[in-house]
């Protein structure tokens, strides 16, 4: 099967009188490899890896005329996406971008569910990426700003502890010349992520995603007000604080009276659980300093990757995934996006 349709391919049988090998000599001048020529098989992963393998068939069925089953292309994509995590450490073509790039170094960490046959798992997802710096901004317009996109990308991912994963990440920085100082770690405020940012990336700045802190304060917020005007006015003056000022306005805010005694005294009782999990991550709440120099303050390129690679994807009714073969999948389909999908195939038909 070629990119344009099935060939009939007709050749001889022989075998090699110095070796004693058997096969098809003219397979190798030809570039046959299995059933799927090179371009075929970049074709068909490409339909496997964006759509269910019953629909991919059915597309690459209309589109080419191709009569290839859904198993099939499980096992070609799979096998595909293996021999792409295998063979990383060889390709260049992101190195490069790299090396290129002006910008902040980003490292964003966050983690998807997947069924397994084992239950649902975490899969661990990292995007590396260079960006330039934005428009400076304050705690009053920083969200209507708009950040230049990464000039450079890499998406890591894999269904393992955080131990694995830390070193999953570190030997991705190391191929892309990532330097630890000059690296930001942004994620939300799971423990591991922090866990691993302090034993991999000891000299990176980490910041919390600003989003979820907000989302702690608002939490805080609705158990003293409720729904309604009341609570917008508190979370808008909040939100203030919290990005101006970081952990000592969160400690504001939390602490300040209210008019009305009941309120007062319900945020008096959800402010130790809220107040609790800032202390945790005081250090990382650095936003008025970043936004004056137009840098990025929220995890958002990796929930992008997550929404888009894992739930999108593989969170389909009724689907189970070996866990090994999740991180590769998610890497293969992050790789057709970028500069290193045309360079993985180009090894492959070497």
């Amino acid at each position: 099967m070629t990119a344009i349709g099935p060939i009939r391919l007709e050749r001889w049988h022989g075998r090699c009188e110095p070796c004693g090998q058997v096969g098809f000599a003219a397979d190798l001048l030809l570039g046959v490899d299995g059933w799927l020529t090179v371009r075929a098989r970049r074709m068909a992963c490409l339909a496997g890896l964006n759509d269910p393998f019953r629909k991919a068939e059915r597309l690459l069925a209309e589109l080419s005329g191709w009569s290839i089953d859904a198993e099939t292309l499980r096992r070609y994509t799979h096998s595909e996406a293996s021999a792409a995590a295998e063979g990383r450490a060889e390709r260049t073509a992101l190195p490069e971008a790299f090396a290129e790039a002006s910008g902040e170094q980003e490292l964003h960490i966050d983690a998807g569910k997947v069924n397994t046959p084992e239950g649902w798992r975490d899969v661990k997802v990292g995007v590396f990426a260079c960006r330039e710096r934005g428009p400076a901004a304050t705690a009053d317009d920083y969200e209507q700003r708009k950040l230049p996109a990464p000039t450079a990308r890499s998406v890591i991912a894999a269904v393992e502890d955080c131990g694995a994963f830390g070193g999953r990440c570190q030997a991705e920085a190391r191929r892309l010349g990532v330097c630890a100082s000059r690296l930001s770690v942004l994620g939300d405020g799971a423990e591991w992520i922090w866990n691993l940012a302090a034993a991999w990336f000891f000299a990176a700045v980490r910041v919390l995603d600003v989003y979820h802190a907000l989302e702690h304060l608002a939490a805080a917020g609705r158990q003293a007000l409720g729904e309604g005007a009341a609570l917008a006015a508190w979370l808008g003056a909040a939100r203030r604080k919290l990005v101006g000022d970081g952990y000592c306005g969160v400690c504001e805010v939390l602490t300040q009276p209210l008019d009305d005694p009941e309120a007062a005294r319900r945020l008096a009782a959800a402010a130790g659980v809220a107040l609790n999990y800032f202390a945790g991550h005081r250090d990382r709440l650095g936003y008025a300093a970043r936004l004056r120099r137009g840098q990025v303050i929220g995890s958002g390129l990796v929930e992008g990757t997550i929404k888009q690679r894992v739930n999108l994807r593989l969170k389909r009714t009724g689907a189970r995934w070996q866990a090994a073969r999740v991180g590769p999948f998610v890497e293969l389909l992050a790789l057709s996006d970028g500069p290193e999908w045309a360079e993985h195939w180009l090894a492959q038909a070497a």
